[in-house]
């Protein structure tokens, strides 16, 4: 057991400032990643700063109609809450859909968006890795066991990047509201999470001491009608193999607007904006579902045993959207 400082800040502009001022600090709440990993000896913090005592609980209705959710709110509580269900069943589903029901107690919002790869490359110090050592090589293009991401890889890094809930807010349009050294800024969900390049170690776009305080959705009335559906080793407790969020404003037998985000895919939350664009006025057939498929996994590259997830990925979505649009 290696020694650690511990802080409980009483306001975001103390935490944020005890983290950015010392490089070796990190946030925590939940802890479900990070005590995972200070067990596995792939993080060693000289300070944890414990944001759970922070105002950043609560779930509130916009001026505009969309929810601003707030940084330390539970899973749990979030996949239960009735606006969230109504307005963005695919997030309550997304949430149910990932963990036991144990961890979604103890698990916040930002804390799910900031967990890092189950690539099990990353998750053993015995093996190289990228992302947790820079330069040291990739042992998942190797493993058959590693299920290497199909999409947004590099020669650095094969890692899937493993949250449910972050597909569901890509798909409807979230924005993520973070605090920093400079000030208060907002970043789309799908700009958060980084591409590994040649650059694997860093995840996302924040800087170090940055503090997500919290997550909206915009009002958004075709989310209403939306799914998310995730095909895994089991049924609960497992990360995706391949999952989908999908959201559809239909006029008549045709798609007006479409919203449509994998997981289990790529090496961040994967918006099909190809898939998106082929839909656009298109009819609500299975046919033409598979067409926009096929357009978004055209670019997909396949490593190691991983191809078999290009046909299941086509058909997950094909049934997501029929379902969707009451065509099952």
């Amino acid at each position: 057991m290696k020694p650690f400082a511990y802080e409980r800040p009483a306001t975001v502009p103390e935490a944020v400032a005890l983290v950015a001022d010392d490089p070796g600090a990190v946030y925590v709440a939940g802890g479900t990643n990070l005590f995972d990993h200070l067990k596995l000896g792939i993080a060693e913090p000289r300070r944890l700063v414990d944001v759970t005592g922070l105002p950043l609980n609560g779930v509130e209705t916009l001026p505009a109609g969309g929810l601003r959710i707030g940084a330390n709110v539970r899973n749990a509580d979030l996949a239960a809450h009735p606006a969230v269900r109504e307005r963005y069943p695919v997030v309550s589903q997304a949430l149910l859909a990932g963990a036991s029901p144990q961890l979604r107690n103890m698990a916040t919002l930002a804390g799910n968006l900031m967990q890092r790869t189950r690539c099990p490359s990353f998750q053993n110090p015995r093996t190289p890795c990228n992302k947790r050592e820079p330069g040291s090589g990739c042992a998942a293009l190797e493993d058959r066991t590693a299920q290497p991401a199909l999409l947004g890889a590099s020669e650095s890094c094969v890692a899937v990047h493993p949250s449910d809930l972050a597909v569901a807010l890509c798909a409807v349009d979230a924005v993520v509201c973070v605090r920093g050294r400079a000030g208060s800024r907002r970043i789309p969900v799908a700009s958060l999470h980084r591409l590994p390049g040649s650059h694997p170690e860093r995840d996302t776009v924040l800087d170090h001491g940055d503090l997500v305080t919290a997550v909206e959705l915009p009002p958004l009335p075709m989310a209403a009608r939306s799914r998310y559906r995730k095909v895994g080793d089991r049924a609960s407790f497992a990360f995706a193999l391949v999952s989908v969020a999908v959201a559809v404003d239909l006029d008549g037998g045709a798609i007006r607007d479409a919203r449509i985000a994998f997981g289990g895919l790529a090496t961040k939350p994967w918006r099909a904006s190809r898939a998106e664009r082929a839909l656009l006025g298109a009819p609500a057939t299975a046919e033409r579902f598979a067409t926009a498929a096929r357009e978004e996994l055209s670019a997909a590259r396949t490593v190691g045993a991983n191809a078999y997830k290009v046909p299941l990925a086509r058909d997950t979505l094909v049934d997501t959207l029929l379902d969707v649009c009451g065509r099952g």
